[in-house]
């Protein structure tokens, strides 16, 4: 089998262990694999980047400027950096629709949902952050929607996305000057995880944790597969 990305043949490691007990093979050659960056060490309570304070200047600002009483999002969890090779990545497989490069991320994304979501899981509902018809229809597929397959096969779609604006195209003030694009099917009781491919300037999961919020539901969450 040859690496997903740069094409070189995948050298599997055979021995007693993987004998005995097979794992699945990865789509990536070693040097690839390696060329993500796992995010480590402190970060920030909320937002989950890299942070020697408990609190991010940014989550502050949000604190601050638009959530004095109440920040809809109680946290997100991300796994990985925004690094050069992440961005390389991440362009071929959301806007030029290569689909299987997401399947690259099924074990370490499910092993980290794993480590920092079981305790609230069991009574979650998970929903991928939606796409709006005319974006579904450009890219073929939704990457968050991918993700949160990885997690659950039970997922719930009562969010929806009523615009189609481009926010990777946006400045960071237009981004957070945007207005909500969501609204809900139906109220929703539960605490809920939203999934998402990249955690920006949190912009995105607030409006969809607003809405959630303000329809009844008592906790929201969010689980990225990037903080940028």
């Amino acid at each position: 089998m040859n690496c997903i990305w740069c094409k070189d043949k995948v050298i599997i490691q055979t021995n007693w262990t993987t004998v005995l007990f097979p794992q699945k093979q990865s789509k990536l050659c070693k040097i690839c694999a390696s060329r993500f960056q796992v995010l480590k060490g402190e970060r920030c309570e909320v937002c989950g980047r890299e942070s020697e304070i408990t609190l991010c200047h940014d989550c502050t600002r949000w604190k601050s400027m638009y959530y004095p009483e109440r920040d809809p999002l109680i946290k997100n969890v991300s796994v990985f950096t925004y690094n050069t090779f992440m961005k390389e990545f991440m362009a071929q497989w959301k806007f030029r629709g290569d689909y299987i490069l997401g399947e690259v991320f099924e074990h370490q994304f499910y092993e980290t949902f794993r480590k920092y979501f079981r305790s609230i899981v069991k009574g979650a509902v998970i929903i991928p952050i939606p796409l709006s018809k005319t974006r579904l229809m450009e890219r073929g597929f939704n990457q968050a929607e991918v993700l949160a397959s990885f997690l659950t096969d039970q997922i719930d779609d009562q969010l929806i996305r009523v615009d189609h604006e481009k926010q990777s195209k946006k400045s960071r003030k237009e981004r957070l000057e945007t207005k909500n694009p969501f609204k809900l099917r139906s109220p929703i009781q539960k605490s809920v995880i939203l999934v998402d491919d990249i955690y920006t300037t949190g912009r995105t999961l607030r409006h969809a944790a607003e809405v959630l919020i303000k329809n009844g539901c008592p906790a929201v969450y969010a689980y990225t597969l990037v903080r940028s």
